[in-house]
Order: structure tokens, then sequence, then C-alpha cells
């Protein structure tokens, strides 16, 4: 008579029952010069980040033994950075593919969570005239509260084929509306628009749109670039200048703008899964938003932290469309004249 054969849970015979976390990787046993090469950032970094997410990522679990906080922190910042889910990554921490996966995918949903936390704009006064003194301190541009622009992140083609992914290059991809600061701190991102939508679109039908015309923001304004329409509180460039003061205009426009540049330029560079080098970003719409908005986050808790997010070298692999706007012409008469103010005021 034969006798069966029970398949047996080796973690069960080890371990027992109850959620166990393993301890697969120890940071007091590497440098911080391994952890900046491998997870892209600092001992001290990672520990305030499994303070800051370590409740959400301890959820219950039906496993016989839970992944770490710590070890799915480093899961997912190995991701970020790195942009692929490589063997040799998880084998430095003792988790499988699959278990990164769901590391990613646990420590982006508690970034995002905390998203209102660390992009934001300002509200009490001395802080948003610091904001503005910054701005000034530039190029000579008064009243300005934030700088925006919209930059592109390739995603994989969702599985329902929607042509309102498809950007001006025939690539999938999100098209994302974001503020900074003068430092690159980010005030807002919105990072689920379909690729097709141009900037102008996007920005007329954002939450950010809603904001700066719903509550009090009349005492400055944005900088945004000829891709967008002129509004009472956001500053384009004059299409053709032809005085002095406009000339003059322009130019510091254009230097105080170029903050939201270098700004996408460094996430790109820290965060390699959005720059297009490893390819596109392998999830539904909805999920790489999500990512994005997660790495939004960590931009602007190094920033708090002080790593230096101008001193990362620049990548080129961004899937980008090429903007072919035509000048934004605003109806708005109210916009030109406070536009024309500024110049008579400022640059005359």
């Amino acid at each position: 008579m034969a006798i069966p054969i029970a398949v047996l849970d080796c973690d069960l015979l080890l371990y027992g029952r109850g959620h166990r976390t393993l301890d697969r990787f120890k940071l007091e046993d590497v440098t911080d010069e391994y952890l900046v090469s491998t997870y892209g950032f600092p001992r001290q970094f990672i520990y305030y980040l499994v303070d800051l997410l370590g409740a959400s990522l301890s959820r219950p679990t039906q496993r016989s033994r839970a992944i770490s906080p710590e070890t799915q922190i480093l899961a997912a910042l190995g991701f970020y950075t790195s942009g692929s889910f490589q063997t040799r990554m998880g084998d430095a921490i003792g988790i499988s593919q699959a278990s990164m996966s769901r590391c990613v995918a646990n420590v982006t949903e508690a970034l995002v969570e905390r998203a209102s936390q660390f992009i934001r704009f300002p509200e009490d006064e001395a802080t948003v005239q610091s904001l503005k003194d910054d701005f000034y301190g530039l190029a000579g541009m008064p009243g300005v509260l934030g700088v925006v622009d919209c930059t592109h992140v390739a995603i994989k083609a969702p599985n329902a084929e929607d042509l309102s992914y498809v950007n001006r290059k025939g690539l999938h991809s999100l098209n994302c509306l974001m503020v900074c600061d003068a430092r690159g701190v980010l005030l807002s991102a919105e990072t689920h628009w379909p690729g097709s939508l141009p900037d102008c679109t996007v920005l007329q039908q954002a939450a950010l749109t809603s904001q700066f015309e719903t509550e009090l923001h009349k005492d400055g304004w944005l900088l945004g670039d000829s891709s967008f329409f002129l509004r009472t509180w956001l500053m384009t460039p004059l299409h053709i200048p032809e005085t002095p003061a406009e000339y003059r205009y322009n130019m510091a426009h254009s230097a105080t703008h170029n903050v939201i540049e270098r700004t996408f330029r460094t996430i790109r560079s820290r965060f390699r899964c959005l720059d297009g080098s490893k390819g596109t970003l392998q999830y539904s719409p909805e999920k790489s938003s999500h990512i994005i908005l997660a790495c939004c986050v960590l931009h602007n808790i190094s920033l708090e932290h002080g790593l230096d997010v101008w001193s990362l070298p620049a990548t080129g692999h961004m899937e980008q469309p090429e903007e072919e706007y035509e000048q934004m012409e605003s109806m708005d008469s109210e916009a030109c004249r406070i536009r024309q103010e500024l110049l008579l005021t400022h640059f005359s």
C-alpha cells in the first residue's frame, strides 16, 4: 500500500505559523556608498522611510513570513532608481522577482497615500513671501508662486488599446503636469493625463486650474511657457517682443521657467524607471501614474533631507515628445492688463 507523501511548507517547518518578519538584509552590514550605488539613497534616508511607511507596510498577511518594511522599501528604491527588476537586486536582499514586484506595489501605494503631505503649495504668508523672494532672486521676475510645465513618461500600450495614450511621436505615454519652486521642490503633480492631450488641454482640465481660479491666489502667479494660455494667475512669454521692456520680460521669464526643466531632468536622472532607458513602464496607466507620483514624493523628501538634486548627472533617454505648439493667444483682457502692468512696473 502506497503511503501518501505530504507536500510540506519549508517555511512552516523552519519557523512555524505566525506572521513572522524575515530579515533578509541588514542596513547596518553595508556601507553608505553601497546603499547609494545600489538603491539611490543613503542609510539615514532609508531609515526615515522605514519610520514613515512602516505602519502601512506591516499590514496583516496570510504568508508564513512577512517581508519587513525595510526590505520592501529597499526593493522599491532599487526599482525606482534602476528601472528594472534585476535578479541581482532581488538576490541582494533575498527575495524573488515576484516578491520584488509586490514590494514595489506596496511601497508605491504607501507613498501615494502621503502625496498631499509632501507635495503642496505653502499657505502661510511668510512662506509664500519666501517663495516669491527665491524666484525673484533668480532673474528679477516678481510675484512668482511657481513654474508649471508638462513632461511625458512612456508606458506600455494598455491591454484595451486606447489611442488617447498615443502621443505626437506615436508612443504611449502619460502627460504629467507639475509645478515646482525655485529649489525644484514640487508644489503640484498630476501624473495621470493621457499622452495624446496637449499641454494646454491638460492644464485646462487640471485640478491646478480649479485651485487657482477658486482659491485666493490673487497676489501672485505661475509662470508657464507658450504652450499655455495667458491667464490672470499664469504669466506666459510674449510671442513677438518689440520693446526693450518686452525683451527683458521674456528673458527673465525664460531664466525663471528653466527651473522646472532642470527639475524634470534631475527626477529622470534619480529615478531611472521614468527615463525610458530600461524601456517603458510595464504597468497599466493607473499603476504607472502612481509610480510616477511616488517618485515625485521621494523627490521632495530627498530635498527636505538636503540631498542635492542639481548635482545628479543628466540622462537623455526620456521618451519626451518635442512640443510643436502654436502660440497660445489669450482672449482674457484682464490677464493681458496684468501682464502689461507687470511690464511697465518692473521691466521698463
